[in-house]
């Protein structure tokens, strides 16, 4: 378990995610890909997004998920897949507390442990907030990219970013 300090002096502690954590996850999920994606994804896509669909997207997703926790409240969560950062959301109440940071050094980890030796995940192109953030923590903007969005009628392409980040293996150091 590792502490961080929120902005409001609330530790935050990550671990891995539970069949427990499904609702909140799924909440934070469907608030936080409307923020960052609304008007910048395909109208379409945002019909399938809708909060059941994040509900069974989040329980898919448990084995390789980890969940940032303050006070006994899932505040944010980190889904790793092979190589790619997959998702990553935050609470809007957590936002610019460095739990968001917390997490994707995380997922850095995790990636790094399953020897790979970059790092990657997609950003809408229109999200600059998620864009700038990434930036901060050393990720480089690698060029546009079709990324397909998965949907009950099978895979939408949608216009993203793909950031990358070299990961140097600490334990060769």
């Amino acid at each position: 378990m590792h502490a961080h300090e929120a902005a409001a002096g609330e530790p935050y502690f990550l671990r891995k995610a539970t069949f427990d954590d499904v609702g909140a996850v799924a909440r934070i999920w469907h608030i936080g890909w409307a923020d960052g994606h609304v008007g910048h994804v395909p109208p379409e896509l945002v019909r399938y997004r809708n909060q059941e669909q994040f509900v069974s997207r989040a329980r898919a997703r448990l084995e390789c998920m980890w969940v940032a926790e303050s006070h006994g409240q899932t505040m944010g969560f980190v889904v790793v897949k092979g190589d790619e950062v997959e998702q990553i959301f935050v609470d809007r109440a957590a936002r610019g507390t460095g739990v968001a940071a917390m997490l994707l050094r995380k997922a850095e980890a995790e990636i790094r442990t399953a020897g790979h030796r970059r790092a990657w995940l997609a950003v809408v192109a229109g999200n600059q907030r998620a864009r700038s953030f990434y930036s901060r923590l050393g990720w480089r903007d690698s060029g546009p990219m079709s990324y397909l969005a998965e949907t009950e009628a099978g895979p939408l392409a949608v216009p993203t970013h793909r950031y990358e980040i070299d990961l140097i293996d600490l334990d060769a150091t």
